[in-house]
C-alpha cells in the first residue's frame, strides 16, 4: 500500500513540476526532486526512468551526489523563473490581483530554491 501511495504522490508531484515549466512562479526543481524520492520508495522502474531522463536526470543525479544544488543551478533557475514572472505580469496578466498572486508564488519559489534546498560547491 505504501508503494502505491508513493507512486501516486510522485506522479502528482511530477505533474506539478512539469506544470512549473509552463507556469511562471511555480518551481520545477523541488517537485522533480520530491518525485525522485517518492519513486525511489515506490517503483524502481519509474525511478530509473526519471533519473535516466535527459531533461531532469542530471539535476537529480547532482542533488543525490552533492546533497544539494550548485549556486549556478540555483541562480539559473531563480533567474529564469523571475524572467517568466515578469513576462507574464507585463504581457499576459491585466488583473492586479493576479499579478500579486504571481509575485507571492514567485517569492515562495525563490525562498524554496534559495534557502530550503541546500547549496553545494559542485556544479553540473
Amino acid at each position: 500500500m505504501v508503494k502505491v501511495i508513493c507512486i501516486v504522490l510522485g506522479t502528482i508531484s511530477l505533474g506539478i513540476g512539469i506544470t512549473g515549466i509552463f507556469i511562471p512562479g511555480l518551481p520545477t526543481t523541488p517537485f522533480v526532486l520530491l518525485t525522485a524520492g517518492l519513486y525511489a520508495r515506490g517503483s524502481d522502474r519509474l525511478y530509473r526512468q526519471l533519473v535516466a531522463s535527459k531533461h531532469v536526470g542530471p539535476y537529480i543525479r547532482q542533488f543525490q551526489h552533492d546533497k544539494g544544488l550548485s549556486r549556478k543551478t540555483k541562480i539559473y533557475s531563480i533567474s529564469l523563473m523571475w524572467l517568466m514572472i515578469l513576462i507574464s505580469a507585463l504581457f499576459f496578466l491585466g488583473n492586479p490581483l493576479s499579478r500579486i498572486i504571481l509575485a507571492v508564488v514567485g517569492i515562495i519559489g525563490t525562498i524554496v530554491m534559495g534557502f530550503v534546498l541546500p547549496t553545494t560547491k559542485a556544479g553540473p
